[in-house]
């Protein structure tokens, strides 16, 4: 055990709050976990964290030391990267975050090619709808949709994501088919809404004659996974607003159609958001090039 290693797990603790939160993310016990803690506050003669039963919190001289911390690990992981990138010696863990329609079925079938021809890389792959916090969470990229509200990192546009409204031919049968936006409304159709703690975007939009438009539409159903809505939509619930590609297989088959074709929705942006400083890293450069180039083609898919 280094004097590095005690300094890493105190950055986590610092970030994720939590011995045991910092302990499963570097995949060591909670009492390693808290005898490196304990060792690196002897070693400095200071207390990092007041703890309780139900709390850790960091002191002053923790959040002193914090900001020197992550400036000592910067500087390794900037020298790693620059032996690595002479060497061509790849190593190490890779963070990355992507929503789960995204890391399913693009990301996640990628991941053992590229740790096939880089054997000593490890990708960690964290698949969730909600929006992620690169820097509390210690991620290398995230794939995302939309638009990010981190205006200081860096982004790279993948493509512009076709969507579809679509639904059921049962759920079509019972409830009609709406032709536009207005008629979701009108006909008081069930609309199948992703939806997850802080989320901001609670309307869709949607092209009309006149420009795009935002149509609040309501239903009964609401999710923070985005298949947990291809499920119902297939199983005739109501109308969902999807990515083309993750929906592909349904349109093909027929077992989803599309609807509200006069007024369809807006592309929306696939990227992928990292810190600049992660980009001086050659392996997560390296995955990210490989996985947009196996990538494009599918998130390219249209209705």
């Amino acid at each position: 055990m280094s004097y590095l290693d005690n300094i890493r797990t105190f950055v986590r603790v610092y970030e994720l709050g939590s011995m045991s939160s910092a302990g499963r993310d570097l995949r060591i016990s909670p009492a390693v976990t808290s005898s490196r803690i304990s060792q690196l506050e002897e070693h400095l003669g200071v207390r990092l964290f007041q703890r309780t039963t139900r709390s850790l919190t960091p002191t002053e001289q923790g959040r002193s030391f914090y900001r020197g911390a992550t400036e000592i690990l910067e500087a390794v992981e900037t020298a790693e990267a620059q032996i690595a990138s002479i060497t061509d010696n790849l190593r190490g863990s890779l963070y990355v975050a992507a929503p789960l329609g995204i890391g399913r079925r693009l990301i996640a079938p990628v991941v053992p090619d590229f740790l096939r021809d880089y054997p000593e890389v490890s990708v960690r792959l964290r698949l969730t709808d909600r929006k992620v916090d690169l820097t509390t969470e210690g991620l290398d990229l995230a794939f995302f949709l939309g638009q990010p509200e981190d205006s200081t990192l860096r982004i790279r546009k993948i493509a512009d994501v076709e969507r579809v409204l679509c639904a059921s031919p049962a759920y079509v049968a019972r409830k009609g088919m709406p032709h536009s936006g207005d008629d979701l409304i009108a006909g008081g159709h069930e609309c199948l809404n992703l939806r997850f703690p802080g989320a901001t975007e609670f309307q869709w939009l949607l092209t009309t004659a006149s420009g795009p438009k935002r149509f609040r539409v309501a239903g009964r159903y609401e999710s923070d996974d985005g298949d947990v809505l291809t499920d119902w939509a297939l199983a005739g619930h109501g109308v969902a607003l999807k990515p083309v590609f993750e929906i592909a297989e349904h349109l093909k088959s027929g077992a989803l159609v599309p609807v509200a074709i006069q007024t369809p929705p807006e592309p929306i942006q696939m990227a992928c958001l990292f810190a600049h400083r992660r980009m001086q890293d050659p392996k997560t450069r390296l995955f990210m090039e490989f996985v947009i180039d196996r990538i494009g083609a599918a998130v390219r898919q249209r209705a």
